[in-house]
């Protein structure tokens, strides 16, 4: 599961085993990304405050597939299989259109994502792409871009949080060695409304 060790959910005590009864999926199936940070049970708590607001908060006002999108990309720019096959799951319930999924995945493979959007959400997925390779060369300029194409600032602030997200996901996976043996492809937090609500189904 990890090069570190995890306690799984039968074997957590008091704070963690709370923790744990909020972000489990089926089965008291608690996803290995989130079981990483058993032995400080703390972070685990912060990562998913950011992971649950950033990306699964009703106050967004891009779609949700579309931040999907942007973090199933970004993990594959950084060659983080674990979260491209995790979100790359969740995108494809989202849409429920097979032919969708499969055109937007072969963007991504090829590195040609942005060809398959039109104006805005074209440019907004190579701010991501940018921002993940080449971040030290970005500028205004590219947001002004992004708003002379239709975003509005509070839009631009989603997807930069959207994919830092992923960028700090994808090396938490990456430098602790997660994989997905025992994990359920393609939960998520649904509720929106409820910042307290982890449940993920």
């Amino acid at each position: 599961m990890s090069w570190i060790k995890v306690i799984p959910y039968e074997e957590a005590k008091s704070s963690l085993k709370r923790i744990y009864d909020k972000v489990k999926g089926p089965n008291n199936n608690v996803d290995n990304i989130l079981a990483i940070h058993s032995l400080r049970p703390h972070s685990l708590v912060g990562h998913m405050a950011l992971y649950k607001n950033v990306l699964h908060n009703s106050n967004n006002t891009l779609p949700k597939w579309y931040l999907e999108t942007i973090g199933v990309y970004v993990s594959h720019l950084n060659e983080c299989s674990y979260c491209v096959d995790h979100h790359f799951a969740g995108l494809k319930r989202l849409l429920n259109d097979d032919e969708k999924s499969h055109q937007i995945f072969k963007g991504i493979e090829a590195n040609t994502l942005a060809d398959y959007f039109d104006g805005k959400y074209a440019v907004g997925v190579d701010y991501a792409r940018l921002l993940t390779i080449d971040h030290t060369n970005m500028r205004e300029n590219l947001i002004l871009e992004m708003k002379s194409n239709g975003f509005t600032d509070g839009e631009i602030l989603e997807i930069n949080q959207v994919t830092s997200y992923f960028n700090y996901v994808n090396r938490t996976v990456l430098g602790l060695g997660v994989n997905i043996e025992g994990d359920v492809l393609g939960l998520s937090p649904n509720d929106g409304n409820d910042e307290n609500n982890w449940s993920h189904s």
